[in-house]
């Protein structure tokens, strides 16, 4: 057993690293590593995390000694090979990009100097994987982006961003999934629930699937929102080839 495979997460959980570097490589045995988990299962685990590099499988100390859950996690890890991928998912995200959903999108254009219109082509020609959940539940930090449109944090982060605001933050693109404070760049907003506690599966998305994000106007976004929190619109998803 490598030794640096496995470390103690408080009382409860433990850290499975699978490498130092953000990667699709890494991501996909990280996927392979969650399918197994959820297929074969282990006496008193409780639930992991996915992240960039690592799972975090947290347990039950009262049904298993760290040494146990450590054994049975390497097991698992030896299938990793052997493992079949289900097919990934891409979820068609719908955004407006239009005026009070857009504060920061002037300022994007600027400072990579492009128009506006130049920038949610960018943006919406994307495919973007999403390497982990965090930060708030259901918020899809998310790899991809092109670097044309990259711009910085905003050096005073507002105090209320609306749930549903597609941010820019440095090379990366994300999604707020509640109303919080914030520092990334908005350029537009989703009428999409990405979390809701009330649903079979709360979250929106999971690590491992593609956003594909599509341009609507301020009319589309109404309409959507409408159907949304009456349960009527249905989520459009492809299968990632």
């Amino acid at each position: 057993m490598e030794k640096q495979r496995f470390s103690p997460m408080g009382d409860s959980a433990v850290r499975v690293s699978f490498g130092d570097g953000i990667s699709k490589g890494i991501n996909n045995r990280i996927r392979g590593f969650a399918e197994l988990l959820r297929k074969d299962g282990i006496k008193g685990v409780r639930e992991w995390t996915p992240s960039y590099t690592a799972v975090t499988v947290y347990y039950d100390p009262c049904e298993k000694k760290y040494s146990e859950i450590t054994a049975e996690l390497e097991e698992l890890y030896q299938k990793l090979e052997e493992t079949e991928l289900p097919p990934a998912k891409r979820v068609i995200v719908p955004v407006c990009y239009d005026g009070e959903f857009a504060p920061d999108l002037e300022d994007v254009a600027g400072h990579n100097d492009l128009t506006a219109e130049e920038v949610i082509a960018i943006h919406t020609g994307g495919d973007y994987l999403i390497y982990m959940l965090g930060f708030t539940p259901g918020f899809p930090y998310m790899g991809g982006m092109a670097p044309e449109i990259a711009t910085p944090r905003l050096k005073n982060p507002r105090p209320h961003v609306p749930a549903g605001s597609v941010g820019i933050a440095g090379e990366q693109t994300g999604i707020y999934s509640l109303d919080t404070p914030g520092g990334w760049r908005i350029i537009g907003r989703t009428p999409l629930v990405l979390y809701d506690s009330g649903r079979d599966n709360p979250s929106l998305f999971e690590a491992g699937d593609h956003v594909s994000f599509r341009a609507i106007s301020t009319d589309e976004y109404e309409d959507i929102k409408k159907q949304v929190a009456a349960g009527e619109y249905e989520v459009e998803y492809e299968t990632v080839e």
